[in-house]
């Protein structure tokens, strides 16, 4: 990417300044490049010689003077000049810009792709909800978050797997597995009550119908009966939350189930283990983390009292050392609203075992508050109980759901009002996007209609783009790998909309201003490459939002 040889060829002047004894010799910081507020300042500025004047003894604009100096011409820069107290701002060449066209072009669904100067192997585990029910609201925008992040990841270099953790051991199963079989009992004609603290959704009802018509014999020993139905029913309800993922272009490279841990022992190991270096104590009839010793506001049951069975934390840790074990460098975890204590628990938890909690982010995403004609909506007009993802999906659609969950950064509650998001209008952000794809296709297919042969890249004079809005268009287009890697590093997701919009609204400023077939040839082909860069720019946007890019609308 042009900033990363941007910041090595001033990394490289600072240091041919301290070998030419100008400077002093000191260790040269992490040199960020950011995008000037005022665009007449140019399209990269450096406050690397403010940050080194203290150490280096000389004033900012002088240390400046000198990396300029020993800048190099390089064709991708038009010019460099100092402002302010010190700053280095640099203005990138037409020619550079231009060159742009060629590469995406060249490079077409690999464009905007890099790789990260650290190699690292990512997991990030997201939605993760409980299979007793069918995912909600939240869990679609988590779900679309986590897919984003992995897809930006994955575009940026970094091998990346993605990973549904199923919470099915415990309390709250055997109350699913009695739920299900009360409901199987009344499908029978028989009369059965749902357990104190048990699952009374209408999405029980249909589990318990589809295993009653699945015509498959009961065991006959009611113990077995209770695991037929846990098990039957954790097949359907995941199956079920199977096909809603698939349905908004959502899949997981590992579903990984809880049981497991527990059945090979590796949740009892992780307690022995606490417990042989003295972080755990016994009492009230419960085993204690000492998590206080390492940044929790208290200690934590690690063992309840009320069934001496392994808490959730246990599990938690017994999952994240399984995590390590599989060679991850980074775990990523997407997690709601309700989990800011359970960061702070699994950190300082994290932290007893001796691991380094910065192999993991927490990132703790907001609510969705679901509004028609800006009135709250909380019940489904079918079953009267919460709206489901599926059918928020089937009124609204997957590419405005998708598009309209991604323009909130995670960490902020999200306004959803159906009304204003169904609405195909140029006000709606995501037919505003695909309208300017869809120009695009329409530009490409006419000039091919009226005879227009694409001359070879390589044969297209793109000197000709010079337009104040062709120059605007080509700095958008440019900064397309810039926007994957800085979304990527800051687990920005909702970054690419903006993007998305930025350069739709470039390329309508262009469709404006600049007639693309007439009567030069040259200034045609340019022009038409130009589109075609576009094209694909918005395209693979799309992509990594998991939108459609029509080409007709």
């Amino acid at each position: 990417m042009i900033q990363r040889r941007i910041a090595g060829w001033i990394r490289d002047a600072l240091t041919t300044a301290q070998k030419d004894g100008v400077l002093p010799a000191f260790e040269i910081p992490v040199l960020e490049l950011e995008r000037p507020k005022n665009p007449e300042h140019g399209d990269w500025a450096s406050g690397i010689a403010m940050v080194c004047a203290r150490v280096a003894g000389a004033a900012p604009r002088d240390i400046a003077a000198l990396i300029i100096e020993r800048l190099g011409a390089h064709p991708e820069i038009r010019e460099v000049s100092i402002a302010g107290p010190g700053f280095i701002n640099i203005t990138l060449s037409n020619h550079w810009l231009q060159s742009v066209v060629r590469e995406a072009i060249e490079r077409d669904e690999a464009w905007g792709r890099s790789e990260p100067e650290e190699p690292m192997r990512i997991q990030v585990e997201f939605v993760s909800a409980n299979p007793t029910g069918a995912l909600h609201v939240g869990h679609g925008r988590w779900a679309v978050m986590g897919d984003t992040l992995a897809r930006l990841l994955d575009a940026a270099g970094y091998e990346v797997a993605r990973e549904f953790y199923i919470n099915d051991h415990g309390v709250q199963m055997q109350k699913f597995a009695r739920s299900i079989q009360a409901r199987y009992i009344e499908l029978e004609g028989g009369e059965a009550e749902i357990p104190e603290g048990g699952y009374h959704a209408h999405d029980i009802i249909e589990v318990a119908r589809e295993i009653k018509d699945a015509g498959i014999p009961l065991p006959e020993a009611p113990g077995a009966q209770l695991e037929f139905f846990r098990r039957e029913g954790l097949d359907r309800m995941l199956a079920h939350q199977r096909a809603t993922l698939a349905s908004i272009n959502v899949d997981f490279d590992h579903w990984f189930h809880e049981t497991g841990l527990h059945e090979e022992g590796a949740v009892a190991r992780v307690v022995q283990f606490l417990r042989d270096l003295g972080h755990v104590y016994d009492a009230d009839g419960a085993s204690w983390l000492r998590t206080t010793d390492f940044g929790d506001d208290k200690d934590r049951v690690i063992v309840r009292s009320i069934d001496g069975m392994p808490s959730y934390l246990a599990a938690d840790l017994a999952y994240f050392l399984d995590k390590l074990r599989r060679g991850f460098q980074k775990l990523i975890y997407l997690v709601g609203a309700d989990h800011h204590g359970w960061k702070r628990q699994m950190t300082a938890a994290i932290t007893a075992l001796g691991e380094d909690p910065e192999h993991c982010e927490f990132l703790i995403g907001q609510l969705v508050n679901l509004e028609r004609g800006g009135e709250p909506v909380k019940m489904s007009k079918r079953t009267g109980e919460s709206v489901t993802f599926d059918e928020l999906l089937d009124e609204v659609g997957l590419d405005a759901t998708r598009y309209h969950f991604l323009r909130s950064s995670m960490d902020q509650s999200l306004r959803f009002d159906i009304d204003e998001v169904v609405r195909q209008s140029q006000e709606n952000p995501v037919f505003y996007v695909q309208y300017a794809h869809a120009r695009i296709a329409s530009i490409l297919r006419r000039a091919s209609e009226q005879g227009v042969a694409r001359a070879s890249i390589e044969d297209v004079p793109l000197v000709e783009l010079q337009h104040a809005s062709e120059l605007d268009l080509l700095r958008r287009v440019a900064e397309f790998p810039e926007a994957i890697e800085v979304a990527a590093r800051l687990r920005a997701p909702h970054r690419m909309t903006r993007y998305a919009e930025d350069l739709a609204a470039a390329f309508h400023a262009f469709y404006r201003d600049c007639r693309v077939v007439g009567d030069d040839p040259g200034q045609t082909q340019a022009r038409l490459a130009l589109c075609d860069a576009s094209r694909i720019t918005l395209r693979n946007t799309l992509a990594l939002c998991g939108v459609s890019a029509p080409d007709q609308m």
